[in-house]
């Protein structure tokens, strides 16, 4: 904030010290006085803590006015001008631990799954805090894995009964621990047992721990042992997630009365033409009726070879536009989707050819801001920040992350849509980011 403070500080000093020399000709003696330089300070009080702020939450209610129209408080950093373009190291440094004292309105009414991982345990304590704000939560849990003949679901150690506790007191969010299937495809989806074992297994692990129900993940694993390739195996991976979700419909809590919840993870097509290993909107229609919500990894999308944003907002736009139709959604399956959104950044360095892309944690983008004091730029076609440094070595490096604004425009995207958000993963952020949440 000083930076920009400083930046426009001569133009407007400049404008008013001619104003005040053009009133010191006519008028001397009372420019002079106590009381109108108490009249200055005045005037530069309503400028700067008045007049600005109201300045652009009027513009922001001009972009955001569908949003605005039924939220009647502009979270706080609108209102400290936050969201925006133009934005300075010194600024997110200064304001990136400043958060609302109330934390429990919601300003993007849609649902809002968020991903948390035990490597990091930044995200139990922000899904604590912002509870509220979050409508499902999944914790990285459990692997399902091939052993022998049989399957076994390892994970149940990283399970932490007493922060669900924690969460279920705060707020109703479901807790829904993710399941990544390991194990191998063709041993699972051509045998009816097997299947059926690895079923009541997962219905076992949500009664036993008391999950809300799980997120699924197995499209991306089975895409890479090729079996989506085969059109009867292709049939049998669809097939099996039906009866998952027809088992756990089947389900009912005691302590709420409701079923267990199934979200199942699905990948982007990367283009308009779909190719057989891609989940598309056949799939998605087909599934509908047994699946609650379907997790979309908007996200990733550059790589070290070709090094840029990490979820163009045109790039998601079409993605929803291939799974759902033009129609923005309507009454559809929209509502179904949770629109990826990540919380991480990418750093890319270029030596002799683009290489790195590791992702970038809020702490490591602190650090490099502090260290390096860039200048952030805006990529508009992207929606996305983005800032250039030399390391030690002096290689040049590119790095993009998430910023308030490119949060914003795909919470908007999402809204416009009636869709949801998932965010991987909560202690990746930045904890301001939670605001316009």
């Amino acid at each position: 904030m000083g930076r920009k403070t400083h930046r426009r500080a001569g133009p407007n000093s400049d404008r008013r010290s001619s104003l005040v020399e053009t009133s010191d000709h006519r008028h001397v003696d009372s420019v002079e006085t106590p009381t109108s330089q108490e009249r200055k300070r005045t005037i530069t009080v309503l400028l700067v803590f008045i007049i600005f702020p109201a300045i652009s939450a009027i513009v922001y209610r001009r972009i955001y006015s569908p949003y605005t129209a039924t939220v009647p408080n502009l979270p706080d950093v609108y209102r400290r001008g936050l969201v925006k373009t133009d934005v300075y190291y010194r600024e997110v440094l200064a304001e990136h631990m400043k958060v609302s004292e109330n934390v429990s309105r919601r300003q993007f009414e849609n649902p809002v799954l968020a991903y948390i991982t035990p490597w990091n345990s930044k995200g139990y304590d922000l899904a604590k805090k912002f509870t509220s704000k979050l409508t499902h939560i999944s914790p990285v849990w459990y692997e399902l894995k091939s052993e022998g003949n049989t399957f076994i679901l390892d994970g149940r150690h990283n399970a932490d009964t007493g922060w669900i506790s924690e969460i279920r007191m705060k707020g109703d969010a479901k807790i829904l621990p993710r399941v990544v299937l390991e194990a191998i495809p063709v041993d699972l989806l051509t045998k009816k047992k097997q299947r059926k074992k690895v079923i009541n297994l997962i219905v076992a692990e949500c009664r036993e721990m008391d999950y809300d129900g799980i997120v699924l993940e197995s499209w991306s694993r089975w895409a890479n042992y090729g079996v989506l390739h085969n059109p009867e195996m292709r049939k049998m991976a669809l097939q099996f997630i039906k009866q998952l979700g027809e088992a756990m419909h089947s389900v009912i809590l005691e302590r709420n009365g409701q079923t267990l919840f199934l979200v199942y993870v699905i990948g982007p097509p990367y283009s308009d033409q779909l190719q057989p290993h891609d989940f598309g909107p056949e799939d998605l229609l087909s599934l509908s009726n047994v699946v609650d919500g379907f997790s979309l990894m908007t996200y990733d999308f550059s790589v070290p070879h070709n090094p840029g944003p990490n979820a163009p907002l045109k790039w998601i736009r079409s993605i929803l536009k291939l799974l759902l139709g033009s129609d923005n959604g309507g009454q559809g399956l929209a509502k179904k989707i949770f629109l990826g959104i990540n919380f991480y950044g990418k750093d890319f360095m270029h030596s002799g050819g683009m290489r790195g892309g590791e992702p970038i944690l809020g702490r490591d983008y602190l650090s490099l801001l502090e260290q390096h004091r860039p200048v952030l730029q805006w990529e508009k076609n992207s929606a996305e920040h983005f800032f250039l440094y030399s390391d030690d070595k002096h290689i040049k490096h590119i790095v993009f992350y998430p910023s308030l604004m490119s949060i914003a425009a795909r919470l908007e995207e999402a809204r416009l849509w009636g869709a949801g958000i998932s965010i991987w993963e909560i202690g990746q952020g930045l904890d301001y980011f939670f605001e316009i949440l």
